[in-house]
């Protein structure tokens, strides 16, 4: 088990000094269902934890086809998951309180727990990553639930960054018609759907994170340079969070990979699931 950080490098300090979030940027998050916030981790603190998430994914990511046999959602991107249970010091930034408190604030919890890590790695020459929604995909009771995007690197629009359909959380109605895996279809129906959505697609600087609502639509374009986009995510639950009975295949796989020994009705709270902070 990952022990309790320690305050004694410059680091951790940054990762256990609140940001300055303001009640605009709340505002704008629960408006266009993402917000973009800039300067939120120091280069120097990126450039540590960013070296050992890139060793942890090399070394677990040694076997793969070349990218030409792939399918499109392989082609997209390599991802590895909950990286906090394997070294302790990427469990530093992933039960971060810095990190944990600006989730907190933007779902209107008093709590953030962490429902996994996933390590995000777009390869040089690789594909574009689909229109899609991370809910569809998770068993929990409501929806106060936030995914962080952490650039290792700065990612210019030719690296592939992150883009959203703006207010595209408030889609009720689309969201069963768009339920669909993520892939050349989906990529096909939502961007017809979303055709009249404003959208923003700008580079990432090192040090901004973007932080979106599990039903905001989001894709990213393919990385046409010769270097790798590595990207740390981390999905936030409301520490109140219950888990719900799931109501498709994914949510099934999710609800046993993720709350083992849970039930439908608890508290989203398993050995994997710990609180990042808490009033």
């Amino acid at each position: 088990m990952i022990g309790p950080m320690h305050t004694s490098s410059p680091a951790v300090a940054d990762l256990s000094a609140p940001y300055a979030l303001e009640a605009s940027d709340i505002a704008r998050y629960r408006h266009d269902g993402f917000i973009r916030l800039p300067e939120v981790l120091a280069p120097a603190t990126l450039a540590g934890y960013g070296s050992a998430i890139v060793r942890e994914v090399q070394e677990r990511t040694l076997e793969r086809k070349p990218l030409a046999e792939r399918s499109t959602y392989d082609r997209a991107f390599l991802q590895v998951f909950n990286l906090w249970r394997v070294n302790a010091q990427i469990a530093e930034l992933v039960l971060s309180p810095r990190l944990g408190r600006i989730a907190a604030a933007l779902m209107g919890a008093r709590g953030a727990r962490i429902y996994h890590d996933q390590a995000l790695f777009k390869e040089p020459g690789g594909g574009f990553t689909p229109w899609h929604a991370d809910q569809r995909y998770w068993p929990l009771a409501d929806d106060r639930a936030v995914t962080a995007w952490i650039p290792l690197q700065d990612v210019p629009l030719e690296m592939g960054p992150l883009a959203f359909a703006v207010g595209s959380q408030d889609l009720l109605a689309e969201r069963a018609a768009l339920a669909l895996p993520i892939g050349d279809e989906s990529e096909r129906v939502i961007a017809r759907t979303l055709a009249d959505c404003p959208k923003v697609e700008e580079p990432f600087r090192l040090g901004e994170v973007s932080f979106h609502h599990g039903w905001t639509f989001h894709r990213a374009g393919p990385n046409r340079t010769t270097a790798p986009r590595a990207v740390m995510t981390i999905i936030y639950i409301a520490s109140d969070m219950v888990v719900a009975e799931p109501r498709n295949d994914h949510q099934r796989n999710d609800f046993a990979t993720w709350f083992p020994g849970l039930t439908p009705g608890d508290v989203a709270a398993s050995p994997l699931n710990p609180v990042a902070w808490e009033e």
